[in-house]
Order: C-alpha cells, then structure tokens, then sequence
C-alpha cells in the first residue's frame, strides 16, 4: 500500500504502485512536453533566419558572399551558399516536423494517463497547470 487520498465526498482512495508509476510518467511526459515547446520555438526561429538569409542572398548581386560556418565567416560562390541554406531549410524542416509530432504523442499519452488517473481519483488530484 502507497497510501491514501482523501477525495472530495469524504472516501480515501488508495494510491497503488501502478498508480504512483501513472502519476510520475505523466510528471515526466509534462516535463518533456515544456522541453519541446522550448525546442519547437527554437526551431521556428532559425526556420525563420534562414528564410531571412535566403532572402538577403536573392537581393545581393555579389559572386562571393560572406557564409558564417561555426563562428567564422568564410567567403564563399553564390551557388553554394543557396545550396547550402536550401539543405539547411530542409534539415530544419524535417526537425521541426519531427518535433510536433513527438508533442502530437505526448499529449495523446498525457490525455490518456489524465483519464484514468481522474477516472480513479476524481478531484482528488490535479493534473492540469495553473
């Protein structure tokens, strides 16, 4: 026996292990899902940056342009920096993508383990954020 929780009509339920695993998965899906919102939001800013830099590049008349690899700036032909930021669109395109879809399943698998946590412990427990 875990323990008891008292719920709102006056009944205790009892908190098994299975339930206390329930509780600490949700615990951890939730704190991935903050993770991901931090990394989705990230991704939308440099998805943003390289259109910006695509845009630049299509503006620019040069033969040479400036292309910053690590923390350098090289100078490199026009053809291969638009190869360049095309793949890197691409990369960061499917990375996005890739991103939803793990928040689209983690918040399947939190409303799944919210419906059989309230379906045990009715107002007992809160598992929604403030």
């Amino acid at each position: 026996m875990w323990g008891l929780i008292p719920q709102g009509d006056g009944t205790e339920a009892q908190v098994t292990w299975e339930d206390q695993q329930n509780i600490n998965r949700f615990g951890r899906l939730n704190n991935r899902l903050h993770e991901l919102d931090d990394e989705i939001k990230f991704a939308k800013e440099a998805n943003e940056n390289l259109d910006d830099a695509g845009n630049e590049l299509i503006l620019s008349d040069e033969d040479v342009v400036r292309f910053q690899i690590g923390e350098v700036f090289a100078h490199m032909p026009r053809d291969d920096v638009e190869t360049r930021l095309e793949q890197m669109k691409e990369d960061a395109a499917k990375k996005l993508e890739r991103l939803e879809e793990e928040k689209e399943s983690i918040l399947a698998q939190m409303a799944e383990l919210k419906k059989i946590l309230y379906g045990k412990f009715k107002d007992a427990i809160n598992l929604e954020e403030d």
